[in-house]
C-alpha cells in the first residue's frame, strides 16, 4: 500500500480524536488544542493535495500514450464486436467507447462526511470503477440500445495507434457533428426532439454521480452506505463491498423506482431471489404480473495469488454479451473497470486520473470530463483474481435470456468448477441483508485444495 495513504488515514483518525476532544474543553488548553486541530486538518488537506497532484501528473501522462490494436483481430466491447481494419466499425467503436461514462478521482468538493478530505485521490478507485459499472447499467437502463453520445463526437480524437486511421475530412468522418442553434422559428424535427430526450437523461444520469452530498451515487452516498460495512472517508474499498453498496445506493434512491440490483451470495445466484427482488404487483386488476429491471452482480475470485489462465476464456465469453455490462476489477494495486478484449488484452478505464470536481448542480454543467477518448489495453495476465462481474436484464423474459446465456458461457472453462453458478431456491441470508457474506466460495485450481489463507483476500486491492 502506498505510504502517503496510510499516513492520510491514521492521520484523519487522529483528527478526527482531536476534533472530539475539543469540544468538551474550555479555557486556554481547549484554545490550544483547537488550533493543534486546525494544524492536524490543514497537514490532512496537505497531504489531499500532494497525493492528488501525483496522481494528476502520473496518470495524466500514461493515460495520453497510446494503445496499440490490430486491425487483423476483432475488438469486443460490453456485447458488440469491431472489425478495426473498416473505416466505419473503427467510427463505430469511437461513438460507443466515447459514451461511456467515465469516473476518476476529483479534487475540490465538500468534506466528505466524518472527515475533512475533499478528494478521493489515493483511495477511492474502486468506488469509481464501480460507479462506473453502475452508470452503465443506468444508461442501459433508460436509453434506447445503439444510443451514443452526439455532443462528444467532435472533441473525440484518432487516438488508437493504428495507421492511416484519421478521416480526410470532416465531412467523410463518419462524426455525427454537433449543429449550431436552430434559426428562430424553424420547426424542430421529430428525430431532433428524441435527441434533446436522450441528451437530457444522459446529462440527469451523469448528475446522479456527481461529487456532491445530494448526488444519489455520488462517492460521498457511497460513502456514508459504507459505514455499515465499516468503511470510511479513506479507507479502500474491494469489489465485493462496493457491490453491496451499490445494492443500497439502488434501493435506497427514488431517481430509478423500476431498477433493482441483486448481489450474488457466495458465487450463486439464486434464482428465486432475483425473481422475489423483481416481482412487482399487477398494474391493475386482470394485467400480467410486471418486473423491475435488474443489475445482477457477482463477486467472485478467480485463484490465488493469480489469475488462474484457464478462466480467461470465460471472461471473454462474458464479455462478448450483451447482457454484460463490464466487470469491476484491476490489477494488482490498481483497481480498472474491465469494458472490453482484443486477443490476449483487456479494454479498460482507468479512474486514478484527478480532475477538478464539476459542480453538477449548476445548469449545463460541462460533459467532457466524465468521458474518455483514450482506450487502454492491458495482458490478461497481470489481472487480478478478484473482481465483481455486472449483467443487465431489462425484464422477465430478458432475465431467462441472461440466465441461458451466462450459464452456457461458464461452462467454456475447462476447469470442474464454474467462476459461478445459478441455482433455485433461495440462498441462505435474509432479504435486505445490509453484509456481505464472510463465505466466499472460492474458484479452485483443479489439482489444488481449498485454501483457508485466502478467505479474506477478496477485497485485497493495494490503492496508489
Amino acid at each position: 500500500m502506498n505510504p502517503s495513504s496510510s499516513c492520510q488515514s491514521s492521520e484523519d483518525d487522529h483528527m478526527d480524536d482531536w476534533l472530539y476532544l475539543s469540544t468538551d474543553s474550555a479555557g486556554p488548553q481547549g484554545l490550544e488544542e483547537s488550533r493543534d486541530d486546525q494544524e492536524a486538518e490543514d497537514r490532512g488537506k496537505l497531504k489531499s493535495k500532494l497525493v492528488s497532484a501525483w496522481n494528476s501528473v502520473k496518470y495524466g501522462w500514461s493515460l495520453k500514450q497510446k494503445s496499440h490494436f490490430s486491425k487483423s483481430s476483432p475488438l469486443t466491447m460490453l456485447g458488440h464486436s469491431y472489425l478495426l481494419s473498416h473505416q466505419a466499425e473503427r467510427e463505430r467503436f469511437r461513438r460507443s467507447f466515447a459514451s461511456l461514462l467515465w469516473l476518476t478521482y476529483r479534487r475540490g468538493f465538500p468534506q466528505l462526511g466524518g472527515s475533512s478530505l475533499t478528494t478521493d485521490s489515493g483511495w477511492g478507485c474502486v468506488l469509481r470503477t464501480g460507479q462506473m459499472l453502475l452508470a452503465h447499467g443506468l444508461l442501459q437502463h433508460l436509453l434506447p440500445p445503439g444510443w451514443t453520445w452526439s455532443s462528444s463526437h467532435h472533441v473525440v480524437k484518432d487516438d488508437m495507434d493504428l495507421p492511416e486511421t484519421r478521416p480526410a475530412s470532416n465531412a467523410d468522418s463518419g462524426w455525427n457533428f454537433v449543429q449550431g442553434p436552430k434559426k428562430r422559428g424553424r420547426k424542430l424535427s421529430l428525430g431532433s426532439l428524441l435527441d434533446r430526450r436522450m441528451e437530457s437523461t444522459h446529462r440527469r444520469v451523469v448528475s446522479w454521480f456527481g461529487d456532491h452530498p445530494t448526488a444519489p451515487f455520488g462517492v460521498h452516498q457511497l460513502v456514508a452506505l459504507g459505514k455499515s460495512s465499516g468503511k470510511k472517508a479513506g479507507d479502500w474499498y474491494g469489489p465485493s463491498i462496493v457491490a453491496h453498496i451499490l445494492r443500497k445506493a439502488v434501493a435506497a434512491s427514488v431517481e430509478v423506482p423500476n431498477l433493482a440490483v441483486y448481489v450474488a451470495q457466495d458465487c450463486t445466484i439464486y434464482i428465486e431471489d432475483v425473481k422475489r427482488l423483481c416481482e412487482r404487483p399487477p398494474l391493475a386488476t386482470g394485467t400480467s404480473q410486471s418486473w423491475k429491471s435488474v443489475i445482477i452482480l457477482v463477486p467472485v475470485r478467480l485463484g490465488g495469488q493469480e489469475l488462474n489462465p484457464t478462466y480467461i476464456a470465460c471472461v471473454k465469453k462474458l464479455l462478448t454479451l450483451q447482457c454484460c455490462i463490464g466487470i469491476i476489477g484491476g490489477k494488482p494495486k490498481h483497481s480498472l473497470f474491465f469494458i472490453g478484449f482484443q486477443d490476449d488484452h483487456l479494454l479498460y478505464l482507468d479512474p486514478h486520473y484527478c480532475q477538478s470536481t464539476v459542480d453538477i448542480t449548476q445548469e449545463n454543467f460541462p460533459l467532457e470530463s466524465f468521458h474518455c477518448k483514450y482506450p487502454r489495453k492491458m495482458a490478461f495476465t497481470r489481472m487480478d483474481p478478484s473482481c465483481t462481474i455486472g449483467f443487465y436484464a431489462k425484464g422477465q423474459k430478458d432475465f431467462e435470456s441472461l440466465c441461458s446465456a451466462v450459464n452456457a458461457a461458464l461452462f467454456t472453462s475447462a476447469e470442474k468448477y464454474p467462476m459461478f453458478i445459478f441455482a433455485e431456491g433461495h440462498g441462505q441470508e435474509e432479504e435486505g441483508s445490509s453484509t456481505p457474506s464472510n463465505n466466499i466460495t472460492h474458484i479452485l485450481r483443479k489439482d489444488k485444495r481449498k485454501s483457508s489463507n485466502t478467505s479474506n483476500s477478496m477485497d485485497e486491492f493495494v490503492l496508489l
